[in-house]
């Protein structure tokens, strides 16, 4: 990891576990956790100014993800083994362990998502809705949907895995390697 991805701010430093992989052109600023063998992939913006952000334990928050949250708000805390599709927005929720969140999907203040369940792409998660386990929510605003197959969700569980594989070996390049 670069020195130019984390920022301090208001005394705050961010605190990524030696396992983690945050990409050279990530931004973690302020109150941010990034837990073991977790990923912030490329161009993903953490920040931690007015409320933390926790990043849980094998947790990928992939390219051009942006979390943040609303001062006096709740704190943006994603659990471990959560997926988060490429451009989400996460503000002021929580996602819980094994959460999977689609691509240029938009999670508001006060939701919740809980483990195994999924919102789709594109979706828009509105204030203070909550994503039941094994429950898929998709459309904008987000509604249900129907209920999760076995064999999504152990997808969902197996591209969690492929993103803590693809981060231990990107880890392992070479400093200035492409």
């Amino acid at each position: 990891m670069s020195v130019e991805t984390e920022f301090e701010f208001l005394q705050a430093v961010p605190q990524v576990a030696p396992s983690a992989f945050i990409a050279d052109t990530a931004r973690l600023l302020g109150t941010v956790a990034v837990g073991e063998q977790a990923s912030v992939w490329f161009g993903a913006v953490l920040r931690g100014d007015v409320q933390a952000i926790e990043v849980g334990p094998r947790s990928n928050l992939q390219d051009g993800c942006i979390l943040h949250c609303s001062s006096g708000g709740w704190a943006t805390r994603i659990g471990a083994d959560c997926s988060v599709g490429h451009a989400a927005v996460l503000h002021s929720c929580v996602l819980e362990p094994g959460a999977f969140v689609g691509f240029g999907a938009r999670v508001l203040d006060r939701c919740v998502i809980e483990g195994d369940a999924m919102l789709a792409a594109g979706a828009l998660l509105t204030p203070g809705k909550v994503v039941r386990r094994g429950e898929l929510w998709a459309g904008s605003p987000a509604r249900l949907l129907r209920t999760l197959e076995p064999a999504e969700i152990e997808a969902n569980r197996r591209t969690t895995a492929r993103y803590v594989a693809l981060a231990a070996a990107y880890r392992r390049r070479p400093p200035g390697a492409p």
